[in-house]
């Protein structure tokens, strides 16, 4: 199965606006109690969430919001604590030499159930600037309009 395949969760559609993706890579996420159920009840926000390696030489998904779970009890999570994330040594050795560059950082793209488990799709992305942004926009409008110029000719 290729990565970020399975049934999408959510989605940071607001990532690939702000920063150039030039890899990805897979993780699985350590989740307690409750918070598998919420995230396959689609209550998970990646919006402002991010992932970092701490100083143990662990990966972070910081901000990622998952909804307390309705039918739970006194056992809840916090909905928005830093969570690990599964990751080989060698990958997250990979990743900080990565983001030590200026302007690199690991921006969650979405998060998925494969083979029932929740993963995260992990992108190392460099920040976008913002005549970079408006290229993108006009590139976006301009393929819209000659898509919808085909449709017309066609009927």
């Amino acid at each position: 199965m290729p990565k970020g395949s399975g049934k999408v969760i959510a989605q940071n559609k607001k990532a690939r606006h702000e920063f150039f993706i030039e890899e990805t890579i897979e993780a699985g996420i350590v989740l307690k109690g409750t918070e598998i159920k919420s995230i396959r009840a689609g209550r998970v926000n990646l919006k402002d969430s991010h992932a970092r390696i701490d100083r143990r030489g662990e990966m972070q998904l910081v901000n990622m919001h998952i909804a307390p779970y309705e039918q739970g009890n006194q056992f809840n999570h916090d909905p928005t604590r830093s969570r690990k994330l599964l990751l080989h040594r060698k990958e997250i050795d990979k990743l900080a030499g990565q983001i030590q560059q200026k302007g690199y950082s690991l921006v969650p793209l979405k998060v998925y159930i494969k083979n029932g488990v929740a993963k995260v799709l992990i992108g190392i992305g460099k920040g976008k600037k913002k005549y970079d942004k408006r290229e993108d926009l006009k590139r976006k409008q301009m393929k819209r309009d000659a898509e919808r110029a085909v449709k017309e000719s066609m009927q």
